[in-house]
């Protein structure tokens, strides 16, 4: 698949993923829709692998990648589950936004992958912007929101720290055999989680949340995944994060139309923040030079 595509199809996944995540655990719980759904990945990713005969390394460089990329999903995953239960899915696609301020930040002190320039730091501050204004356009938090927004911080910290791990790891096994080697690391701990927080096996689970945990362990766990491991080999950590500054919104109007998420008219000139951030992020210094010569 082109990278384009790749980081088309990965925007699409993520934007429905808060969604899917909340309705998951309606019923279910939050740590067995986490469970199962990697169950699923797990199941259906060492069948493809085995389809399409692709070997799963185990040197030492591929099973340091699967313990960063397995352990920070984990971290990441759980969190974001237990705080689904007091925020909207809006609200967890907003924070996530926050992402590739910490991740460009990360790779500027851990990778010297590149500088912070003015352009670029121009960019992360409107997209930035752009956030708080969703964030005050009248998302509803409920009970426990402080909590959950905490909890939803701290993911962010995980998954974009962990993002700067895995480029600094550097493995080129094929994105699918590192699909499968960090679910394998990550299915133990999402297990010992559900036993924790409930153990049981749910009595009964609706419709709708089976068929979330369905397309989140098929879609989200495998597709998403190694999408987002093919994207990590040859794509700038910092242009990965911007897919942050897009999920939010199109997760905003998912949520709103789906699930009678309240989005109000602050929301619209967010969305002209997060675009114009983009753009200045990605074409700032081009346009720049182009003004220069």
């Amino acid at each position: 698949m082109s990278l384009p595509a790749a980081f088309v199809s990965v925007i699409l996944i993520w934007s429905t993923t808060p969604l899917a995540i909340k309705w998951s655990a309606l019923g279910a719980g939050f740590s067995f829709a986490v469970f199962s759904r990697m169950a699923i990945g797990v199941v259906l990713c060492a069948a493809l692998l085995a389809m399409f005969r692709v070997r799963l390394p185990l040197h030492r460089r591929a099973l340091h990648s699967y313990l960063a990329s397995g352990s920070s999903m984990c971290g990441t995953m759980l969190l974001a589950y237990w705080s689904s239960q007091y925020v909207s899915s809006g609200m967890i696609s907003v924070l996530f936004g926050l992402s590739p301020l910490i991740t460009s930040l990360g790779a500027m002190l851990w990778l010297k992958e590149e500088s912070v320039t003015a352009d670029k730091l121009a960019g992360m501050l409107l997209g930035l912007a752009g956030l708080v204004l969703v964030f005050k356009g009248g998302l509803s938090l409920g009970d426990g929101a402080a909590l959950g927004l905490v909890a939803l911080f701290a993911a962010v910290l995980i998954q974009a720290l962990g993002l700067v791990w895995i480029k600094k790891v550097g493995d080129d096994s094929p994105p699918l055999a590192t699909t499968l080697g960090s679910l394998v690391v990550a299915l133990p701990l999402f297990f010992f989680a559900w036993w924790l927080a409930d153990g049981h096996w749910p009595a009964a689970i609706p419709t709708r949340a089976v068929a979330a945990i369905v397309y989140l362990g098929m879609i989200g766990s495998v597709l998403g995944f190694m999408l987002y491991y093919y994207m990590i080999k040859h794509m700038e950590t910092g242009r990965i994060a911007l897919i942050n500054l897009i999920t939010p919104v199109l997760a905003l109007l998912l949520g709103h139309s789906l699930n009678n998420e309240v989005v109000l008219p602050q929301v619209w000139f967010g969305t002209a923040f997060i675009l114009l951030g983009l753009c200045m992020h990605r074409w700032g210094a081009r346009v720049m030079v182009g003004r220069n010569g």
